[in-house]
């Protein structure tokens, strides 16, 4: 089971992760300071396996990849949304971190709901089920070898 954060519309890359801290080395150093303008205390209270629900357009903004980045590195399971902004999506995906667009979750759960995610399948919450589309495989392949340089990697022969 996963924790739901909920976020809002319009979450972009610099409430994700803002400029001033795409100076730091490493996306580890990075990871306090996700979500801070909206929410200071956030980054700090993401467990491993926690899930972000938010609404539409998450990710738009800028295309940096360290804003996918963080938020795998938080533990975040998935973010589930009713829309994603086109650069985030595949910027997530060639990070392994697993997207899924859902129009009715959002507005039915509220922060703190436990939930349960079955890939390609759905999304159980507070007992109702709600489905969700299967990824095309060449997105499965790299979700599930952790990201596009290690699915390739892996179809190359070289892990």
């Amino acid at each position: 089971m996963s924790k739901i954060w909920k976020l809002d519309n319009d979450i972009d890359t610099d409430i994700i992760l803002p400029t001033e801290y795409l100076a730091f080395e490493t996306v580890q150093e990075m990871k306090p300071y996700a979500f801070s303008p909206l929410r200071p205390d956030l980054a700090g209270q993401i467990k491993p396996g926690d899930m972000i629900v938010a609404g539409n357009n998450f990710g738009c903004g800028s295309s940096r990849e360290q804003a996918p980045e963080v938020v795998k590195a938080l533990g975040i399971s998935c973010i589930v949304a009713k829309s994603f902004a086109r650069i985030f999506f595949r910027n997530a995906i060639n990070n392994g971190l697993l997207l899924i667009e859902q129009p009715d979750l959002y507005d039915e759960v509220n922060e703190g709901d436990e939930a349960e995610v079955i890939p390609g399948k759905e999304i159980i919450v507070n007992g109702k089920h709600y489905p969700i589309a299967n990824l095309p495989d060449n997105l499965t392949e790299i979700l599930e070898a952790g990201g596009l340089v290690k699915a390739m990697r892996k179809r190359n022969g070289l892990d």
